[in-house]
């Protein structure tokens, strides 16, 4: 909402020297959201002057139009005698009245202007058009004034080119704020000054003799006025003062009728619309929709209405899209467009359903400044007032009459009352207000407040939005300042903190970070082409999603049930955008829920907000949700570590996603299993299992070429996925801190040769069982393969290191560890040493 400041100033009095970023620090205060302060004008420098047209001489020598015009400007230029200027527009005629800008001036943007030779011709300033003098973007000819004005005469203060505009986002809950009267009325509680509500005006009684309207849904449309307008000049156009404050608040003039409709919806908040009585055939109705129906709204667009639509109707059909755009067959007709002017009108101010123009304004893709402001509840109360000020502006500007009859429609329904504690506000802001400060705030808002220690609100109609206790408390609290809340810490519980789970993840994210990868978040929405593409078997779980009811997109309706898509998309973009990582190659990471169907979720009860839900309710909402455990992926692709002056680069392969699950695991202080394994989107000859104990956790390999095909990622990309839940829940407790022994540790080194079937992993495993409580780690440095060792062996080498806790080692204790280390891998896995 655009508010020029001396639009505000007609209904608040303001203090002389009070500039617009002074009230938007106000109005800021007091919780709106003021974007920007416009100053427009800044740089203008006169003379700026209204000039009338003597003579037009045509230039034909040149390609386009030139005219070399002489111009009365009365007295602005000290002589008396006729400006002569250059002109490129041909929309004026000898006679009009144009805006001249003299040398000497300086225009905004620094445009200085001064007499030059253009053309052939000395022209001595410039006539301008409405971008020039920084009034709106139109450039497609020269400002025409009004003929009363006479030669001479200021155009600065004339067009009222100077002013501040604030520009404010209203939220949806603040719809009054999208109007002058309800930003006046907020400024003036800002200020503590009086409120001139240009709501207030003598209407008169509804009679039997005004417009027939018929309204058959009142729920819809529970107020409606009806005011007819006869006599109207066809001639009349709005006057400079309306233009330019619909300028200044961002709408274009059009016509007369329209742009008074248009003010006094900027001016009130109450929109409004104008029919040509004379195309309006019989009783206007308000109705749903019919199915098959069809209008054609102002914008020359053929609508088929939906049954839920509202609609504006007469004898042979809608007429109007209700509170959002009305229809091209009952436009007013403007003379200057070359049809016979509208002489009557019907003046509509109705008060509609907000969901209802809301669902209508999407339905149909046509947002409008009335279906803004519907959609964020208007003053029904206001609706007579409104018609009022069209009829008042209309008789005045255009000499017309207005009709003495009045029609006015009202739904039964009375005025909406709370009730709220008189501290209240107090124990919600954690200050004491007293009563009378409640009360005071309150009655600032428009309510009217009866009682002592419960107190009886009733609230005013523009304010929708109160609805409780909590919505009264939040005016007292930001009325009085948000800034004056004292800032004081929470005291938590003793021996309350981060959950296990709530640390896990943390400690998760730390490690992969430290690793060199870089988080990175995704929405939980997928769509069946990356299942697709993640080539999954038609049975796999993960196909079994949960649908939304209403999603973003059309191609992700559903909860994820797995976080590579994601991932694996985000890579690419970061691929495509030429992104890199420290390393030169791209290694990202995510951590967060999946979500999986288990056939038993219901429709849950919604719980009241008045108090904490019982455990019932709570175990009735757990029941109705999916299962949700909490993932941890990576992915990652191009040099895992750069080439330079220090050795060659390794390119990333399966082998790093496999030690980011060690890096997981590890966190979790679990036993990671890693076998050979074969699953959807990986390497079928490069895919790991991850398991503890009997249960798979995860997978973590290079990816299938199809995969990276279908999803556009580098070649060689590898990837890894945990559940991370299922990680913790066999870990077996919560990590404990590594001691750190004063012994000295005795490393030995073992190399053994097995089959080339028998995964490193069995071998490790035998290695440990049979070492004992002496060994503290161990850690494979070597693989080989070679004629020497025989067809179809492999070697090997692991590094392990001993150390007592109590004492030093002895030599032939490390010796003995070692050797039922090697017996039981020879044992179950069938090694024998190396070089043996």
């Amino acid at each position: 909402m655009r508010a020029p400041l001396s639009w505000l100033r007609e209904y608040v009095d303001l203090p002389a020297g009070e500039t617009g970023r002074d009230v938007a620090a106000k109005l800021i205060e007091a919780g709106l959201e003021v974007e920007t302060v416009d100053l427009l004008g800044a740089g203008l420098k006169g003379p700026l002057v209204v000039g009338q047209v003597l003579a037009i001489e045509e230039l034909t020598e040149f390609k386009k139009p030139i005219r070399w015009c002489q111009v009365d400007v009365g007295d602005a230029n000290r002589t008396g005698e006729p400006q002569n200027l250059i002109c490129g527009a041909t929309n004026f005629a000898v006679g009009d009245k144009v805006v001249v800008v003299l040398p000497g001036a300086e225009l905004p943007g620094g445009f200085a202007i001064s007499a030059r030779k253009t053309y052939g011709k000395v022209s001595e300033g410039m006539i301008c058009s409405a971008r020039e003098l920084g009034m709106g973007d139109d450039h497609d000819g020269i400002i025409v004034l009004p003929p009363e004005y006479e030669a001479g005469t200021d155009a600065v203060e004339l067009l009222e080119l100077v002013d501040e505009v604030l520009d404010i986002a209203v939220t949806p809950d603040r719809g009054y704020c999208l109007s002058l009267r309800g930003l006046a009325r907020e400024t003036a509680t800002a200020y503590g000054l009086p409120l001139r509500d240009p709501a207030l005006l003598d209407v008169p009684a509804a009679n039997d003799h005004g417009p027939k309207v018929e309204v058959a849904d009142p729920h819809g449309c529970d107020r409606f006025t009806a005011r007819a307008v006869t006599g109207l000049r066809t001639d009349a156009r709005s006057p400079i003062w309306l233009q330019r404050r619909l300028q200044k608040a961002g709408m274009r003039p059009i016509s007369l009728a329209v742009d008074v409709t248009n003010y006094v919806m900027l001016e009130l908040g109450q929109p409004l619309h104008a029919y040509d009585r004379a195309r309006v055939d019989g009783p206007i109705g308000v109705r749903r929709a019919e199915p098959g129906e069809k209008l054609t709204t102002l914008d020359d667009v053929e609508r088929t209405l939906h049954p839920e639509d509202l609609v504006i109707t007469d004898s042979r059909g809608p007429i109007g899209l209700a509170g959002v755009m009305g229809g091209a067959d009952t436009e007013i007709a403007d003379a200057a467009g070359g049809e016979q002017g509208s002489t009557e009108v019907v003046i509509e101010a109705a008060h509609f359903d907000p969901v209802s123009i809301a669902r209508t304004a999407r339905r149909h893709r046509l947002s409008s400044e009335a279906s803004r402001r519907f959609e964020r509840g208007v003053d029904p109360e206001a609706a007579a007032a409104a018609a009022q000020r069209t009829v008042d502006l209309l008789v005045l500007l255009a000499g017309g009459s207005a009709e003495a009859g009045v029609t006015r429609f009202v739904a039964p329904g009375g005025p909406r009352t709370v009730r709220i504690a008189a501290d209240h506000p107090d124990r919600v802001a954690g200050v004491a207000y007293g009563r009378e400060t409640v009360v005071r705030r309150l009655q600032q808002v428009g309510c009217d407040v009866s009682g002592q220690d419960e107190l009886t609100v009733t609230v005013p109609s523009w304010r929708p939005d109160l609805t409780d206790p909590n919505d009264l408390a939040e005016e007292v609290i930001r009325l009085e300042g948000y800034a004056n809340l004292p800032s004081t810490l929470p005291r938590p519980p003793a021996g309350r903190g981060l959950t296990e789970r709530q640390r896990l993840h943390r400690r998760v994210g730390r490690a992969l970070a430290g690793a060199g990868y870089t988080e990175a978040l995704n929405y939980p929405f997928i769509g069946s082409s990356a299942l697709d593409g993640l080539q999954l078997d038609p049975e796999d779980s993960c196909r079994r999603t949960v649908k939304l009811v209403n999603p973003l997109s059309d191609e992700e309706p559903a909860l994820r049930t797995a976080l590579l898509p994601g991932l694996l998309t985000a890579l690419r973009r970061n691929h495509g955008r030429g992104s890199q990582g420290a390393q030169g190659g791209l290694a990202l990471f995510e951590t967060g829920l999946v979500f999986h169907p288990t056939g038993e979720e219901r429709d849950a009860p919604r719980p009241s907000v008045d108090d904490r839900p019982s455990d019932e309710e709570i175990a009735s909402l757990d029941a109705a949700l999916p299962r949700q455990p909490r993932h941890v992926a990576a992915v990652l692709s191009g040099p895992r570590e750069q080439a330079g002056w220090w050795g060659g680069g390794r390119p990333s392969g399966w082998a790093d996603a496999v030690e980011a699950a060690r890096t997981v695991a590890r966190e979790a202080g679990a036993d990671l299993v890693v076998e050979q394994g074969r699953y959807g989107p990986w390497h079928p000859g490069r895919c790991a299992r991850l398991s503890v104990g009997e249960r798979t956790v995860g997978y973590a390999g290079e990816l299938h070429p199809r995969v990276v095909k279908a999803f556009g990622l580098p070649e060689r990309t590898s990837a890894m996925e945990v559940d991370l839940d299922a990680l913790e829940e066999d870990a077996g407790g919560p990590v404990r801190a590594p001691s750190v022994s004063a012994y000295p540790v005795a490393a030995q080194d073992v190399a053994l040769v097995v089959g080339a079937d028998v995964a490193a992993a069995e071998v490790e495993a035998a290695l440990r069982e049979g070492a004992g409580p002496l060994l503290e780690s161990l850690r494979l440095f070597d693989v080989f393969t070679g004629e020497q060792l025989g067809e179809g062996r492999k070697s090997l080498a692991y590094a392990l290191r001993f150390r007592a806790e109590d004492r030093t080692l002895k030599a032939d204790e490390a010796s003995a560890a070692r050797d039922g280390a090697v017996a039981a891998a020879m044992e179950r896995t069938g090694a024998t040493l190396r070089g043996a």
